[in-house]
């Protein structure tokens, strides 16, 4: 018969030979706890966070949240308006408001960045388009916040169909900055501690490559 007092103090106290149980468990995180601990502050963060302590920037922290926030805000306020939805306009505004805040956030950042990181000739244009469009976006994200607070109930009809074109806008310059932040990383490795190192050791870095058509020999 199956006795629930015993088998809660048999859990409780790690019965088994793994060391299961609510005791194992507590024992293990105390002696994770205890480990922390024992690290400086910036071993902790490098401990629980590596890829955070690797990067030289706080840039691409912030940069997710404004081109998911605007986005989601013009695809619910495009639908709201065109269904008549009221309350989904009123729920886009905060995602509006939201990402206008980490729009400012991002091209600050950036702005610190773009300061101290090691780029050559070839970037330096890229990375002031990129500029651009980042001010451009945090720009009309700030004027569609005041105007939609400002005048929020007369947003119908022609002057409605001038904020949204203005939403979309927004969100096409968006995507342009967004794609110039990935071609300064992924393509010439801006900010990458690898692909600098290898630059700086005169390298021939490319892609690791397999031939398919090769028969390999595992037997060893």
């Amino acid at each position: 018969m199956f006795d629930s007092n015993e088998n809660l103090l048999f859990s409780v106290h790690g019965g088994g030979d793994d060391g299961g149980g609510m005791a194992g468990m507590l024992s293990v995180f105390l002696s994770a706890i205890e480990d922390l601990l024992s690290l400086s502050p910036s071993e902790i963060l490098e401990h629980l966070l590596p890829g955070i302590s690797a990067m030289e920037n706080i840039h691409p922290l912030f940069v997710h949240f404004p081109i998911a926030l605007l986005t989601l805000f013009f695809l619910i306020d495009f639908t709201g308006s065109v269904a008549k939805k009221k309350e989904w306009r009123q729920v886009a505004g905060w995602f509006l408001y939201l990402g206008a805040i980490f729009a400012g956030l991002t091209v600050t950042a950036g702005l610190m960045a773009a300061a101290s990181v090691m780029h050559g000739d070839d970037v330096h244009e890229i990375m002031e388009t990129h500029k651009h469009f980042g001010v451009s976006v945090f720009a009309l994200a700030t004027l569609l916040s005041i105007w939609r607070m400002a005048a929020m109930a007369r947003l119908q009809g022609a002057l409605n169909v001038l904020y949204l074109s203005c939403a979309g806008l927004m969100c096409v310059l968006l995507v342009f900055g967004a794609d110039l932040g990935g071609l300064m990383v992924y393509k010439h490795g801006v900010a990458v501690e690898a692909a600098r190192a290898a630059i700086a050791q005169g390298l021939d870095v490319r892609p690791h490559e397999h031939d398919h058509d090769q028969e390999h020999d595992h037997s060893h």
